[in-house]
């Protein structure tokens, strides 16, 4: 019996926490033999997902020592550094008296990778060492030096996009043959269907027609470029609506710009919302304005929605899966003026045109499915 370990401690609400669970999930559902799968909680970030994991029947496996899992999640760069750096004094080697009692046939790493690589450099193990990359990761000197020094220990490394494992070959870092492109799995379509039929979380204005955004409200999301060009368009189209579904440190700034610029019948900021599906559903069009991105579950369950996206051209993701414009539109990343062309270009084009781009961009969207990952992931666990 394969026996799988995955290590994701995080100290925020990041999409990487679905991705896990998903992807242990797909084993669980589709492998064809005995498989044993764990989920490694570190810090107590994974306690509160204790009973959907033994609804997927997932393991829930703890690393000893210490935890912060009431204070998830944290914000701020230099308190999540010192996060950081207390998981790797603290944690490195039990998780090393783990792997050696347990002997998981792998490990999927996917976050604070410090800790399983630095043990992967100092010792040897049976265990399959699997990196997961997320978007084009900062190759910073040190990360360069260090995954070079061992490389050639790891077993595999998966990329979530084509271009990311591009860029990711300019570098030298890893052969070829060690880089794998796995879509996220993103879609449980059972799931879906579920949370479509649910009532909307949040009141609709009117029943008006309004465009969405969903994500944190964070420098890399980019709200605040999104607000800028509403605030023009609204000036000569009165009707139309924004609503902006997510949390974050951005909210006063935004909050700010929609007072200033008298947005206030015209851009909501919903927060949180457990159930984005609804909102979808009853959207005219999902906007991306992320300055870098992976193609993100919002922009993948809107197009197996039927709904299309407008969404900045950054690399490793949106680019690929609206296949350069073919089935969504792409403007130039971080240029109101671009923007702003792509939203009219929408409200202009005929609807048999919109059709055709969502079709496609549908059919795109069930890459990213849970048995589609099963597919690519089990070919690596042989």
């Amino acid at each position: 019996m394969k026996k799988i370990f995955y290590w994701s401690p995080h100290i925020s609400k990041v999409a990487t926490i679905k991705n896990v669970i998903n992807s242990a999930f797909s084993l669980k559902k589709f492998y064809k033999e005995k498989i044993d799968v764990s989920i490694l909680d570190v810090i107590g970030e994974w306690s509160s997902y204790k009973d959907e994991f033994e609804l997927k029947k997932i393991n829930y496996l703890k690393v000893s020592g210490f935890e912060i899992s009431k204070l998830i999640p944290v914000s701020g760069y230099l308190i999540s550094r010192i996060i950081y750096f207390i998981v790797l004094l603290t944690k490195t080697f039990k998780l090393k008296k783990l792997i050696d009692k347990e002997r998981p046939n792998y490990l999927i790493i996917h976050l604070i990778t410090i800790v399983p690589l630095l043990l992967l450099y100092l010792f040897s193990f049976d265990t399959k060492f699997i990196l997961r990359i997320s978007g084009l990761p900062k190759l910073t000197f040190f990360r360069t030096f260090f995954w070079k020094k061992i490389s050639n220990k790891i077993y595999m490394v998966t990329c979530p996009s084509e271009q990311t494992k591009k860029d990711l070959m300019k570098s030298n870092i890893f052969s070829e043959e060690k880089l794998r492109v796995i879509y996220d799995p993103i879609l449980e379509v059972k799931e879906i269907q579920r949370k479509l039929n649910s009532k909307i979380e949040k009141n609709l204005l009117n029943n008006k027609k309004y465009f969405l955004n969903i994500g944190r409200l964070t420098k890399q999301k980019n709200q605040v470029l999104l607000i800028d060009v509403f605030s023009k368009l609204v000036k000569n189209n009165n009707n139309l609506c924004l609503y902006i579904a997510g949390d974050g440190e951005k909210k006063k700034l935004l909050k700010k710009m929609i007072l200033d610029r008298q947005l206030q019948n015209h851009v909501f900021l919903l927060g949180y919302c457990e159930n984005v599906f609804p909102l979808i559903k009853n959207s005219s069009v999902v906007i991306s304005t992320s300055l870098w991105e992976d193609p993100g579950a919002a922009m993948i369950e809107s197009a197996y929605c039927n709904k299309l996206v407008i969404s900045s051209n950054c690399r490793n993701g949106p680019e690929e899966f609206l296949k350069y414009g073919e089935c969504g539109y792409l403007f130039r990343n971080n240029d109101a003026t671009d923007l702003q062309n792509k939203i009219n270009d929408f409200l202009n084009e005929n609807e048999n045109s919109k059709f055709k781009k969502a079709v496609i961009s549908k059919k795109n969207s069930k890459m990213y499915s849970l048995f589609r990952h099963y597919q690519k992931l089990n070919k690596i666990l042989v």
